[in-house]
């Protein structure tokens, strides 16, 4: 009697999700990319966006104005330390077929602060 066990075959699915995904590189490097133009034109235009009490002074400014300034320097800050994450994350994740929407997805959200940030400055309210 034999004390081997016959594997089972895989199954073609697993097979692919298994395999080397050649495009892996892609969703990182057009975030990397992105995002060296992106994170510079946020840091500036929000840095600056302080800029928008100097008409009301700091005191008289409204609370929308405020709480939008307020955001977008939570933003620069915990939005950053996010997004550098779901950057590294998308970049060291296994290249197999398996992980290929998880790391379009975090390439995206690398992004989104930054979007966030500036969709913010461009349409800040009334001092």
């Amino acid at each position: 009697m034999s004390h081997h066990h016959a594997t089972a075959p895989v199954p073609p699915v697993r097979r692919y999700r298994a395999d080397r995904d050649p495009r892996a590189w892609v969703a990182p490097a057009v975030a990397t990319a992105l995002g060296v133009l992106l994170v510079p034109v946020a840091f500036l235009l929000g840095g600056l966006s302080v800029m928008a009490t100097d008409s009301c002074g700091p005191d008289d400014c409204s609370q929308a104005l405020t709480t939008t300034l307020s955001v977008i320097f939570g933003t620069l800050f915990f939005g950053g330390i996010l997004a550098a994450g779901a950057w590294l994350v998308s970049w060291l994740l296994p290249w197999t077929r398996r992980w290929s929407v998880p790391r379009i997805w975090l390439a995206v959200l690398s992004l989104l602060p930054w979007l966030f940030v500036l969709m913010l400055v461009f349409t800040l309210p009334e001092g």
